[in-house]
């Protein structure tokens, strides 16, 4: 068991201001991984305040770009160390399998990396063509305080995504982890501290949704970076103009894969086994809704039930384990939910259902069966609404017109593909989506591509110049 007894508040260990404790047991099993100090509304006064101090008047968004580069890379280097450990650790606080977390951390050095040539080569400062006798300066100045808001999913990689370029463009910042995950989020502090970013620059400060809401509105910050919910975005965003903070919202997806008739279905299966059932299906770039063409509608159900079936469901920290528990209870019985009012609505249901998988040793766990509906319409709920579990919809068409149109009729709009023997024409299906993220037969997305969605999905981007761009303000300065 891991026990913190202090926060990260402004670079420094503090006592907390309050008693309070955050729990953190695995969902496989109930035991205990660690016990951390719960932050309070006086610790997020504390950690704004010295942010704020920082900011202001501190070094940190007065050094040149190049010296705030090596610290981060330092940070780099430090945090890549350890991904193995850290993944590990993250299993056993949400149930990600270990496969899972182990290749997303290893990646985590690369995204960073990409973040610091990013900034190495980025337009900090510029003068415009002059105009007779005057000069005009455009330069990116940091936009301030940033609370970094972050879910419980891929608790690194959130964060990551948002400290790193805020703090490279110079901003002070304060990291909100869940407290699902609020063990890994005071080892990252652990990171922070020994790669020395001076005093008020970063604080940590595990909490539950009401001191979030707290330090989203404190008048001290100055952009709010979240990912998360709909539901949670819509309240941030309402909060955040309000006072007119800068704020980007990552939120939640009910994104369609189409198959086309020329597709291979076999490729089709294998690739849906990641990008549908990744991370246990609580992903909100997955693939939730599988959009077949009537003339072989029956062959992709029966290869995508073939390959829900072979998955392993079990102990998250096994290798061969596809699907772990969901991170909790509550979503345990959300998902179970979801599968009933599937079968209410009258969807077929091919494979899984509700219930819990009867595999000997996952009594504890919170396991559901991975499960697959055919027959399903897109105005059922099960299509319509985020479930956030390994839980599948095959929506039948006749045209392309047709499933672009399914496609195309959701209040989402993060992520999607097509699967085609023609890419190129997979191209242009892909140009009539309306949403951030679009794949051709699995192809991954650039890192350095701005990652962000349409609609209910949110708005603002990340990873790239843009998701470095969103932690600057445009200041112009004539002369």
């Amino acid at each position: 068991m891991i026990t913190f007894d202090k926060l990260l508040v402004g670079g420094v260990w503090t006592a907390p201001a309050a008693s309070g404790t955050v729990q953190v047991r695995s969902p496989h099993d109930q035991s205990l991984v660690g016990v951390v100090p719960e932050a309070s509304f006086a610790d997020v006064d504390r950690a704004v305040a010295a942010a704020r101090v920082a900011f202001d008047h501190g070094p940190w968004p007065r050094l040149a770009p190049q010296e705030r580069q090596r610290v981060v890379a330092r940070f780099n280097e430090l945090h890549s160390a350890r991904a193995d450990e850290l993944a590990a650790l993250i299993t056993s606080e949400n149930g990600s399998a270990i496969w899972f977390t182990s290749r997303l951390q290893r990646s985590l050095k690369d995204q960073s990396n990409d973040f610091i040539d990013i900034a190495a080569g980025f337009d900090w400062e510029a003068e415009l063509p002059a105009r007779g006798a005057h000069r005009t300066v455009v330069r990116r100045a940091p936009v301030g305080v940033v609370a970094a808001v972050i879910p419980w999913n891929a608790p690194h990689q959130s964060a990551l995504v948002k400290i790193i370029p805020a703090l490279l463009a110079g901003c002070t910042v304060i990291l909100k982890p869940s407290p699902e995950t609020a063990v890994d989020g005071l080892r990252l502090a652990e990171i922070l501290v020994e790669a020395g970013f001076p005093e008020g620059v970063v604080s940590v400060l595990p909490a539950d949704r009401q001191v979030s809401e707290y330090l989203i509105a404190h008048p001290g910050v100055d952009k709010v970076a979240f990912t998360g919910s709909t539901t949670a975005g819509r309240r941030i965003a309402a909060l955040a103009g309000e006072q007119f903070k800068r704020v980007s919202l990552e939120l939640g997806g009910k994104s369609a894969s189409l198959v086309l008739p020329d597709a291979d279905v076999p490729q089709v299966a294998a690739g849906l086994k990641g990008l549908s059932l990744g991370n246990n299906g609580e992903a909100c770039i997955a693939h939730t809704r599988i959009l077949a063409p009537r003339s072989r509608y029956d062959e992709v159900v029966d290869a995508i039930a073939a390959m829900m079936q072979s998955i392993t469901v079990g102990d998250p920290s096994d290798p061969a384990t596809w699907i772990g528990p969901m991170v909790k209870k509550a979503q345990q019985q959300r998902v179970h939910s979801y599968i009933e009012a599937g079968i209410a609505e009258g969807a077929r249901l091919v494979s899984g259902g509700p219930g819990a998988p009867d595999t000997p040793g996952l009594e504890k766990g919170f396991y559901v069966r991975p499960t697959l509906f055919a027959d399903v319409t897109n105005s059922m709920k099960i299509a319509q609404e985020e479930i956030f579990g390994p839980v599948l919809a095959v929506i039948p068409f006749d045209t392309e017109d047709e499933a672009v149109a399914i496609a195309n009729d959701s209040p989402y709009g993060l992520s999607g593909g097509v699967w085609t023997a023609d890419p190129e024409y997979g191209l242009e299906v892909a140009r009539r989506i309306r949403t951030g993220t679009f794949t051709v037969n699995g192809a991954p997305r650039g890192m350095r591509a701005p990652f962000g969605g349409f609609k209910a999905s949110g708005f603002g981007r990340e990873y790239g110049p843009a998701g470095l761009s969103a932690y600057t303000e445009y200041q112009s300065i004539g002369m």
